[in-house]
């Protein structure tokens, strides 16, 4: 028998707490399965007033005080220290429980991933969660981790982020096999540094029977190079960024220069719905899955708003019933093997 749909959210998470969460919420149900049910945790009152506002989110979601709220700027630890009693703790406590298949919050990153750790504990052997984003390129996505996770990462590690990524677009995307690739600074053997230049020898040589085509440059994650795009937290993080600054530059650019007289308004009007493809093309998923847990946990940028919250609540749907998860603990179990098979580095650690 198949668990039910319910997906457990911190309303009180991101910028703007309730008053974006609660619409987004009665939007997402919509596209949902008729029997799909949201735990809402957070300030009942506040939660209660907004959704006074929606009558048909109020028969299929469940109200759940919690005292306290993790703030954006607060520090993983203390998190960790004082976060029983919060949204976002009891969102993913949910999971444990078995009471949902999957916990969304827009709430503080480092905190998210403390306390799902802690909470949800990892699979397969694996230390640390990671992040995994999708970026738009032209026949589909790029699934792109880390991307904030874990800043330091040796080769194992990106060896490990490799067999989550192929496993998660495989499950959440559809592909029957689909290829990988390394982020470095160029195509070469000899190009990047020793971690990274490692874990393109153990993903050659390892016998992990994943589809991998080697490195690939930066301008290679919009192009669809590959389907899954491997680096560190640190670099990740910082591409994703820079990605994301672009993009909004140039709608904000269009977007200027398509109201900056009465022709070009009129344009605009009649381009209107082009325009949005083009919008929502350019926009990433708003939610990023943290792979590796004993759950299925997603973190929605914080600035989110209630269209963005609504698009993450369904890519949590999406992947609850995806079946990934399986698929990475799956794929985990040939990582000893293959570093085994991989045998030690060269004496100069070239690839």
């Amino acid at each position: 028998m198949t668990q039910p749909l319910v997906i457990s959210i911190d309303a009180m998470g991101g910028d703007h707490g309730p008053s974006v969460v609660v619409p987004a919420c009665a939007q997402a149900l919509a596209t949902l399965p008729s029997a799909a049910r949201l735990i809402l945790h957070g300030d009942e009152a506040a939660v209660r007033a907004e959704l006074g506002r929606h009558a048909a989110l109020a028969a299929r979601a469940e109200v759940r005080h919690a005292e306290r709220v993790i703030a954006m700027d607060e520090k993983p630890a203390q998190a960790l220290r004082r976060g029983k009693g919060t949204s976002m703790w009891a969102a993913v406590e949910a999971i444990r429980e078995g009471q949902a298949v999957v916990a969304i919050s827009a709430g503080n990153t480092g905190a998210l991933m403390a306390i799902s750790k802690l909470i949800l504990r990892m699979s397969a052997d694996l230390d640390r969660p990671a992040l995994v984003a999708s970026i738009p390129q032209t026949r589909g996505l790029t699934t792109f981790l880390d991307v904030g996770a874990n800043v330091d990462c040796d080769a194992g590690r990106l060896v490990e982020f490799a067999i989550m990524g192929e496993a998660y677009h495989r499950a959440a995307h559809g592909v029957a096999r689909p290829t990988v690739g390394l982020l470095n600074v160029g195509s070469e053997d000899m190009k990047g540094h020793e971690e990274v230049r490692e874990a393109h020898r153990i993903l050659r040589e390892g016998g992990i029977e994943l589809d991998y085509r080697g490195f690939v440059e930066g301008d290679d994650i919009t192009k669809g190079a590959v389907d899954v795009v491997v680096t560190d937290g640190f670099t990740g993080n910082v591409a994703l960024k820079a990605m994301e600054g672009a993009a909004r530059f140039m709608y904000d650019e269009l977007r200027g220069a398509l109201t900056s007289g009465p022709l070009a308004t009129l344009g605009a009007l009649m381009a209107r719905s082009s325009l949005r493809r083009f919008r929502d093309k350019m926009s990433p998923p708003p939610a990023a899955p943290l792979l590796g847990l004993n759950g299925l946990v997603l973190k929605c940028h914080g600035g989110a708003d209630v269209r963005d919250f609504a698009k993450a609540i369904q890519v949590a749907a999406d992947i609850a019933q995806s079946g990934f998860a399986s698929e990475i603990e799956r794929n985990m179990r040939r990582l000893p093997a293959a570093l085994a098979d991989a045998g030690p580095a060269s004496a100069d650690g070239a690839a």
